[in-house]
């Protein structure tokens, strides 16, 4: 499996006082140089992190793999298709959530995630949809022309360790099976940490992980580059 290593929260941190520091860019060169395959900015609707002048810098003076976050707006695709990174991950956004607390629902909104994939596919732009480990929606996303979905796997970490934790796995395994036979390739994010990630291993096929939170936080501890090397050594599969 790869490592993509979402940089919103230096952005929190940066917006929590103003000014530059620390700085979005330096931390996705360390990141990289440390060994991930790429990085993950979500640029959200309301700007809370991850902020317009960040996506650019990233894309401009960043040599490696941009993965960028989006809601499915007019605005975001409109951003998307001058940008042009490297890759799309779409997904729900609600002003007062701290997080992003479930998948797309992709089900109840084909049509429009299919007018809103195709104009990112003629740009070249890879189109994963961040969706529950759910069967609708897997089926769902295999009419829409993304090359890719990104499971969630929120409830999985949070059952981490407790006596949910085998049904949730599973969900995400058979979740993973079924939609690597309906031709999609998977990638899967969110809650992961240093205790949980290891499972990952378990499902063929996962191409990447998405971390961000939990690095970020390691990070005050360890230090960036420590962080990233901490959590390639758990993610990789020699």
């Amino acid at each position: 499996m790869l490592l993509g290593v979402n940089i919103d929260h230096v952005a929190t941190l940066r917006n929590a006082r103003g000014g530059i520091e620390p700085s979005v860019l330096e931390a996705a060169k360390i990141c990289i140089d440390a060994g991930a395959n790429g990085i993950t900015a979500h640029l959200r609707e309301d700007r809370r992190h991850i902020k317009d002048s960040d996506i650019l810098s990233l894309k401009n003076d960043l040599k490696c793999r941009l993965n960028m976050e989006m809601a499915a707006t007019d605005e975001m695709q409109k951003i998307a298709l001058n940008l042009l990174p490297d890759a799309c991950c779409i997904v729900p956004e609600k002003r007062q959530e701290v997080t992003t607390e479930g998948g797309l629902d992709v089900f109840s909104q084909q049509e429009k995630i299919i007018n809103f994939v195709e104009p990112l596919n003629n740009a070249g732009i890879l189109v994963s949809l961040f969706i529950d480990p759910d069967e609708k929606q897997i089926r769902a996303a295999a009419k829409t022309q993304a090359k890719y979905i990104e499971l969630h796997t929120g409830a999985f970490s949070i059952a981490f360790g407790t006596k949910n934790e085998q049904s949730e796995f599973l969900k995400l395994k058979n979740a993973a099976i079924l939609a690597q036979s309906l031709g999609l390739k998977v990638n899967a994010g969110h809650g992961l940490n240093y205790q949980n990630v290891s499972r990952m291993r378990e499902i063929s096929g996962i191409e990447e992980l998405n971390i961000g939170h939990s690095i970020i936080s390691k990070a005050i501890f360890t230090g960036l580059d420590k962080a990233v090397k901490q959590m390639l050594d758990l993610v990789y599969i020699y």
